[in-house]
């Protein structure tokens, strides 16, 4: 099939897991036949002089970046505006470079389907299906009120839930990447005529390469990957540090991310009186991530909210021990007691114990590491992943649209969260 991916993050700019997920799946969709363009935008802060669009052929897929426009919007603090001037960018490189296309004689490439990913590309994304008179399938990576509690008080909260209801309404097939996204997806966009598709992320085991576990040596250190946000619950991790600390004397906690709540977390260190045994390092790239992989005793994933979580299956292949909550797309990507250990979101005791039944013996750690390894080929491959995205693909139908009112949104303060937490 032709397929024209939408998404506002694809290498090189990549900010989180979207980025990557979408990377694979195009590179996995075009080694199985399928013609993928990918239209998606040059580095922030850039513009059309210093940065001009793009159009190359990259590990057989097409990738167009759009070049930013010159009025000067940053995401940080004008998110809707320089949103919306991003999804015109993409729809008028639609047009020129796709559409545009149609009527030459040289070329004549139309997408036989559109695939959005999340809300932030809604009106590109919406706007070029309708051009092209095709189906809109949109994967649903997580949702505006899953981040707060489910609810969404705020201005621009509510903003960016209404637009990702838009998208879930105008969709011809939704995909999840868990079970328990799509139970939230149901639950906050309503009974949806689109069938819900879950579809787990996928792992590249080659880029993750496994190494035995090190001889434990000296005191221990625990790692900590992830964006500093409220939601990855490293809060209860710093929280639940000084129990650990008795029992396992020493344990030190890597820190390997960054985000708005770096402030916040490094002061809640100082109250938990574990300052010292904590390095926030900041953003570390690839071979720096997978050394520290190999290199500590455990990885602790202690999200509040995590629609899938696909640092958990880069850990797994690298063969570090696994510590996660059970929230969301955690709870079934790492299975209890065989891949590894779990407790409950926001469970400060549970995450300590998890922790210290892990230290206490490496040998069982190191063997649910290996299971937790050898499940990943078998139900996490990206060549399985784009198998079942294909098949979305195949069974969409562009549906006709009837007009759409503006949605109820339920007017509720955000339940009370530690200081300092931002919206």
């Amino acid at each position: 099939m032709r397929v024209l991916m939408v998404s506002w993050e694809y290498p090189p700019v990549v900010v989180g897991g979207l980025g990557r997920h979408v990377h694979h799946l195009s590179t996995a969709l075009a080694a199985a036949g399928h013609d993928v363009v990918v239209l998606t935008r040059r580095p922030p802060g850039t513009d059309a002089v210093s940065h001009p669009t793009t159009d190359r052929v990259a590990e057989g897929v097409r990738v167009i970046a759009v070049a930013e426009d010159p009025p000067e919007f940053a995401f940080g603090t004008d998110m809707m505006a320089w949103t919306l001037a991003m999804g015109h960018g993409f729809i008028r490189a639609g047009l020129t470079i796709l559409a545009g296309e149609r009527g030459s004689r040289a070329t004549s490439w139309a997408p036989e389907v559109v695939h959005a990913h999340d809300w932030i590309v809604a009106h590109p994304a919406i706007a070029l299906a309708e051009i092209f008179d095709v189906p809109l399938v949109s994967t649903i990576h997580a949702t505006e009120a899953g981040r707060h509690s489910g609810w969404v008080s705020g201005r621009i909260n509510r903003q960016v839930h209404s637009v990702e209801w838009w998208l879930a309404a105008d969709s011809d097939a939704l995909i999840t990447c868990s079970e328990s996204m799509r139970d939230e997806v149901s639950r906050l966009f309503g009974p949806r005529p689109a069938d819900i598709s879950v579809i787990h992320n996928g792992i590249d085991i080659r880029a993750w390469p496994f190494a035995p576990r090190p001889e434990p040596t000296g005191p221990p250190k625990l790692l900590f990957a992830g964006r500093l946000e409220y939601e990855k619950g490293l809060q209860d991790l710093l929280a639940a540090l000084p129990r650990i600390r008795r029992t396992h004397p020493g344990t030190a906690l890597i820190v390997a991310g960054a985000g708005t709540q770096l402030a916040w977390l490094t002061e809640q260190a100082r109250r938990h009186r574990v300052s010292g045994a904590v390095t926030f390092l900041g953003t570390v790239d690839h071979h720096g991530l997978v050394d520290l992989m190999h290199r500590c005793a455990a990885i602790v994933l202690p999200s509040r909210y995590e629609p899938f979580g696909i640092v958990a299956l880069e850990a797994a292949a690298t063969g570090i021990p696994l510590i996660t909550s059970t929230a969301g797309g955690l709870g079934e990507a790492v299975r209890d007691q065989a891949t590894g250990l779990s407790f409950a979101p926001a469970d400060v005791a549970g995450l300590a114990a998890a922790v210290r039944t892990t230290l206490s013996d490496p040998t069982a750690a190191a063997d649910r590491a290996r299971h937790a390894r050898d499940r990943l080929s078998e139900d996490f491959a990206w060549s399985e992943v784009a198998d079942r995205t294909a098949a979305v693909y195949a069974a969409a139908k562009r549906r006709v649209r009837p007009p759409l009112a503006r949605p109820v949104i339920a007017e509720r303060p955000l339940p009370e969260r530690d200081p300092g937490t931002a919206d």
